[in-house]
């Protein structure tokens, strides 16, 4: 890349930073959309939860602002409209959501008329490498998998919102690992569109790192999942870089090892899983008496971890980058019978 282009982009960045920043303030002050407290709830005090209007409207001013200055940095023309026209109305669904309250399965329904529209558009999982058997081609399942791979993410992320500071920042050092390692491999498209989620993500970060001032809402969470779990598939398909698509999995796998965790715990003990609760690990690590701060710094050093072996991983062959996970499935068992016996003998479960 040279100095100009350089120059130009994190012109680029910094621009989508204060815009962000600003939006932010916006919101905190002029939309008065609150999240009030409830026995679930980890904040004592009404608080605004329209922060995440001000990421969303920064990463499609960054989408804008590409597609009239960067052509030559944009995917196929069908792929880029259903990218862009499935983010929106994800965002428009999820916001619809902060203001009327809607129940769970009205939300799911919804969050699934969004991922048929982005499968309509022919992004899909196609190929996928898996240890001892190298790279492989998934045909009609790769629509299924794309399904429960863009639903699942929309959800784990939205689900692990609930702490200050937690969603947004594993979404800035998300984007930036992303970014830097699908530029490293050649990127156009998703190394720059990186640049608005982390610009978007940080501008809010600064009013949401605990104590926060504002949460993201659904607006902001299920749009990130989505978002993420969109664009590793455009990475890995569409894109100049090609870049593995479990690199994506790995940046956010204590969202997703939490998330599914929760799930099958609550499953099995009978629970009505639909219904809202304060037992994720993350909720549970809180109760336990750590504040919000510790209990978010903890997962930025995964989220970092996970990030330094994201980048490390590119550069093993086929399906011997499964293995990566490992150590750090090891770590999260660990983490989880530490938490789950301490809330025990607590009585928080």
């Amino acid at each position: 890349m040279t100095l100009t282009a350089f120059l130009s982009h994190l012109g680029f960045g910094v621009g989508l930073l204060v815009l962000s920043l600003i939006l932010t303030r916006l919101m905190l002050h002029r939309v008065r959309i609150m999240d009030l407290p409830t026995e679930r709830s980890s904040h004592a005090l009404p608080t605004p939860k329209s922060g995440g209007i001000s990421i969303v409207a920064t990463f499609f001013i960054g989408i804008i602002a590409i597609f009239a200055f960067a052509d030559r940095t944009l995917i196929r023309a069908d792929y880029f409209l259903g990218f862009v026209f499935s983010a929106l109305l994800i965002a428009g669904i999820s916001f619809y959501d902060d203001v009327k309250n809607k129940p769970f399965p009205i939300k799911l329904g919804t969050q699934f008329f969004a991922v048929l529209v982005v499968l309509a558009f022919g992004i899909v999982i196609d190929q996928v490498a898996l240890p001892f058997a190298g790279l492989v081609t998934l045909g009609w399942l790769g629509y299924p998998l794309s399904f429960l791979w863009i639903v699942g993410l929309t959800n784990a992320y939205n689900f692990m919102d609930g702490l200050d500071g937690l969603a947004g920042g594993a979404a800035v050092i998300a984007s930036a690992f992303f970014g830097a390692i699908t530029f490293n491999q050649g990127s156009t498209f998703v190394y720059i569109t990186c640049y608005a989620v982390f610009a978007g993500g940080l501008g809010f970060l600064i009013y949401n790192f605990p104590p926060a001032r504002i949460f993201m809402g659904d607006v902001g969470s299920a749009f990130l999942g989505f978002l993420f779990a969109v664009l590793a598939i455009i990475a890995a398909r569409y894109d100049h870089s090609h870049t593995s698509f479990l690199v994506m999995p790995l940046l956010l796998f204590n969202f997703i090892y939490d998330t599914f965790f929760t799930f099958i715990r609550r499953l099995l003990r009978g629970d009505r899983v639909i219904d809202a609760h304060r037992t994720h690990l993350y909720q549970l690590f809180n109760r336990l008496g750590y504040s919000h701060r510790t209990v978010t710094l903890f997962h930025y050093a995964v989220c970092i971890a996970q990030g330094l072996a994201a980048a490390w991983m590119v550069s093993i062959p086929g399906g011997e980058r499964t293995l990566v996970f490992l150590p750090f499935l090891a770590f999260q068992v660990i983490y989880t019978y530490i938490v789950i016996k301490s809330a025990r003998k607590a009585g928080l479960l």
